[in-house]
C-alpha cells in the first residue's frame, strides 16, 4: 500500500541512567514490564513512523529496525525504547492488523515479536485502577482485531499513546532490519453523523491487577483470577494471549455459571503458541453482564521441559467493553494531565 503523508517520526530515548529507571519504574507500577524487563539492552537504531491513508482511512505504525541473531532471548537483545504515537485525528480507531516485515516490506515470522502494547496514558483501566487503559496488544499469536460495525474506540487529535515492544528471535536463522508494523483503521469524527459507540478495552487477566508474568511450573498447570464488574454493559467480542505451552482460557461469568468464551491455543510441534482466536458476539448483541457479576479468567498450560520456567507464564482474555450507560466510564481520566479530557 502507498502512504500519502507521513505524519510522525519519533523515538523517546534517554542517555541518563536516572530517566531511564524513572520509567522503568513508572512502566512496573502500570503493569507494563515483566519482571526484569529493565535489564535488557535498548536499541539505538528502532524509531517509531506513522504513515496515513486517507483514502481507506487507515495508518500504520511502523517500529524498527532491530536485528536478530540466531536463538537470541528477548532479554539478551536491544529493544526499542518507550515510543509514543501521538494521534492526529479526532474519531475512533476500529481495528488494528499487526505483522512482522523486512526493510523490503517481506513477511517475517510471527514469533518474531515477544509483545507489543499500546496505552491510553490519560486514562485509568476501568478494571484496574492503578493502570493506564490498555487500547491494543499482541504477542506471537499476532491477534488480528476486526471492526465491528458502529463501535470504535474514541480518541482526540494530540492524544499520546505509549507503546512499549519486545522481539525475539527463537529461530535458528539471523535476522536483520526487523519491522513491527499496525495497521490501525479509524473513522473520521466529521464524517460520522451521530458518531459510533464508544468501546472499552477490558482485560482479564489471571493475575488480577497485578504483574501479568508468573513462573510456569513443569507439568500440567492452571490459574485463575477474578474481577468485580463495575458497571454494567455488554461485551462484543474477546481475543487470548498466552505464553508458549499455553492450552487454553475459559472467561466465565461465576453469576449465572456462563461459560463466556472457550479460547484454545493453535500450538506447533515444540509446544509454541501460533495462534489465538478472536471470538465476536456483536451480531447477537453482545455477552451481557451486570454490575457485581465476578468474572473468572483460567488458563491452562502443559510445560514438559521438567523444570519450572522463570516469568515463563501468562493468561489474559481481553475484549470490548460497551456500557449500558456512557456516561459512567466517560469520566474517567478526566482529572487527569492529559489535554483531552473525555
Amino acid at each position: 500500500m502507498k502512504f500519502a503523508l507521513l505524519l510522525v517520526a519519533a523515538l523517546a530515548c534517554t542517555s541518563t541512567a536516572s530517566w531511564a529507571q524513572a520509567e522503568q519504574q513508572e512502566a512496573r507500577h502500570h503493569g507494563m514490564m515483566h519482571a526484569g524487563d529493565e535489564e535488557h539492552p535498548v536499541s539505538k537504531t528502532a524509531r517509531l513512523t506513522v504513515a496515513d491513508d486517507p483514502a481507506t482511512r487507515t495508518m500504520t505504525v511502523r517500529i524498527g529496525p532491530v536485528s536478530l541473531p540466531a536463538n537470541a532471548e528477548h532479554m539478551s537483545v536491544p529493544q526499542p525504547p518507550t515510543l509514543w504515537l501521538t494521534i492526529p485525528i479526532n474519531g475512533w480507531l476500529t481495528a488494528y492488523h499487526p505483522s512482522l516485515v523486512d526493510a523490503n516490506g517481506q513477511a517475517l515470522p510471527n514469533k518474531l515479536l515477544h509483545h507489543v502494547a499500546f496505552y491510553d496514558t490519560a486514562r485509568p483501566d476501568f478494571l484496574c485502577s492503578n493502570k493506564e487503559e490498555h487500547i491494543f496488544g499482541a504477542g506471537a499469536e499476532m491477534n488480528d482485531w476486526p471492526a465491528i460495525p458502529g463501535f470504535g474506540y474514541r480518541v482526540h487529535k494530540d492524544d499520546r499513546i505509549r507503546i512499549t515492544t519486545m522481539f525475539g528471535n527463537p529461530t535458528a536463522q539471523n535476522y536483520r532490519d526487523v519491522f513491527l508494523q499496525v495497521r490501525v483503521e479509524y473513522q473520521l469524527e466529521k464524517e460520522r453523523a451521530g458518531g459510533l459507540k464508544n468501546f472499552y478495552p477490558a482485560w482479564f487477566d489471571v493475575m488480577g491487577c497485578g504483574e501479568s508474568g508468573y513462573d510456569l511450573a513443569p507439568g500440567e498447570s492452571t490459574k485463575t483470577g477474578e474481577f468485580k464488574i463495575p458497571y454494567s454493559g455488554a461485551l462484543l467480542g474477546v481475543g487470548g494471549h498466552l505464553h508458549d505451552y499455553g492450552q487454553w482460557l475459559i472467561l466465565k461469568n461465576a453469576r449465572t455459571n456462563q461459560t463466556i468464551a472457550t479460547l484454545e491455543a493453535d500450538v506447533d510441534d515444540q509446544g509454541r503458541v501460533v495462534s489465538m482466536p478472536v471470538k465476536l458476539f456483536s451480531g447477537r448483541g453482545g455477552v451481557q453482564v451486570r454490575s457485581g457479576d465476578v468474572i473468572e479468567v483460567t488458563d491452562a498450560y502443559k510445560n514438559p521441559t521438567g523444570r519450572s520456567i522463570a516469568d515463563g507464564a501468562m493468561g489474559i482474555v481481553v475484549g470490548y467493553f460497551l456500557p449500558d450507560e456512557e456516561s459512567q466510564l466517560s469520566v474517567l481520566g478526566q482529572a487527569g494531565e492529559h489535554p483531552q479530557s473525555r
